[in-house]
């Protein structure tokens, strides 16, 4: 997958360009959609050959019309384990190994993919009992709109 220009979700297929605004995103994602807060947004779907999963999205804080965030989670409580293990092998999938992996907190590596337009990041922190943390992240801005 190229992260250039976007994200494709297989279930709803919809791809969601870094460029969307808010309302654009409403357009694309309606009526699944849910405004959490102002500025992040979340989906149940599918993507990265097959991996059912809740998918976050965050707007610039100072430019609230860019995407600057996709959050991945798991719709239901299973063991982190699992859920590591799962994310892990579709985004190996989908992007290949890992640029860079180093020991990581609550015995789980942390795993980063570096491309010239994202990031992407692995890891699982304290935070009132071990959290996983999936994101992929837009490293360069965008072109201003015409």
């Amino acid at each position: 997958m190229d992260l250039r220009e976007g994200f494709q979700i297989d279930e709803p297929d919809v791809f969601v360009p870094w460029s969307v605004s808010q309302a654009g995103l409403r357009q694309l994602l309606d009526p699944r959609l849910r405004e959490v807060t102002r500025g992040y947004f979340t989906i149940p779907c599918t993507s990265l050959g097959g991996l059912r999963h809740g998918l976050g999205f965050h707007f610039d804080r100072q430019r609230s019309d860019h995407l600057s965030e996709l959050e991945f989670y798991a719709l239901s409580a299973r063991p982190i384990d699992e859920t590591y293990a799962e994310f892990q092998r579709h985004f190996e999938g989908a992007f290949g190994p890992p640029t860079r992996t180093r020991p990581g907190t609550e015995g789980f590596a942390l795993h980063e993919w570096i491309f010239p337009t994202a990031r992407i990041v692995h890891l699982v922190q304290e935070r009132f009992g071990p959290e996983e943390h999936m994101r992929i992240q837009r490293l360069a801005p965008l072109a201003p709109r015409t």
